[in-house]
């Protein structure tokens, strides 16, 4: 099983090298893994993007994101010190709270860490992985600012409610997580840059014994990680 996830993650790995710069469009369009009509081929690029993430994080487990670091700056991407990283993310915050006021996202900030709050009611319609196409607009202002501050690592979680399997939550989770790892790389952000979990249900941030609790629990978690020199 880890020899096909090696090979899969190399060959993904390969494929996003040679597509640098091509657009892609969103997992959970049409022909995504809800069962909707025909997978074009940009899709299938922005699939890639996420996979890389995702089998990123099943090789390395919790070292994930310091080994993603270490690959970007290996990579020639560059790196933060000292006290050139707070006053980074301070200009991130910055630009991220501007953009999102309003739009239902949060943005929580953790130390050198920026994490921005997706809750489902406003990116998943009940036991979906498709994203609303409200939320296109809010995603693409997210892409911009990933862009223009491109040394982190961009952690994508997926969470789900308490309701259903271990195993369907988990897989829900995943393909919400990849949904919108997808969407970002078909905006340009470096797939490279990207760890993809399923959180599943674990990790509620309310309980889940009410509606209200749930729809929070329900969410995409994007952590925004410095990269150290």
């Amino acid at each position: 099983m880890k020899s096909l996830i090696l090979k899969s993650a190399i060959g993904a790995a390969l494929t996003i090298g040679l597509a640098t710069g091509c657009a892609t469009t969103g997992i959970g369009q049409p022909g995504g893994p809800d069962g909707q009509a025909g997978m074009s081929k940009t899709t299938k690029g922005a699939i890639i993007g996420s996979v890389v993430g995702a089998v990123a994080g099943v090789l390395t487990g919790d070292d994930a994101v310091e080994r993603r670091q270490r690959a970007l700056v290996g990579a020639g991407a560059g790196g933060l010190a000292g006290g050139a990283i707070g006053n980074y993310q301070d200009r991130q915050e910055r630009a991220l709270r501007d953009q999102l006021a309003g739009s239902g996202v949060g943005v929580v900030r953790q130390g050198d860490n920026i994490t921005l709050n997706m809750p489902g009611n406003v990116t998943f319609d009940f036991d979906r992985s498709d994203l609303k196409p409200q939320f296109y607009s809010v995603l693409d202002q997210v892409a911009g600012t990933l862009n223009e501050y491109n040394q982190t690592v961009i952690q994508v979680a997926g969470f789900t409610d308490s309701d259903g399997s271990d195993s369907y939550n988990q897989a829900l989770s995943e393909r919400r997580a990849n949904t919108v790892a997808g969407y970002l790389s078909s905006k340009g952000v470096n797939g490279q840059r990207m760890v993809v979990k399923g959180m599943g249900e674990q990790y509620p941030i309310a309980s889940n014994a009410t509606a209200e609790g749930k729809a929070a629990n329900r969410r995409v978690e994007i952590t925004l990680i410095p990269v150290r020199s």
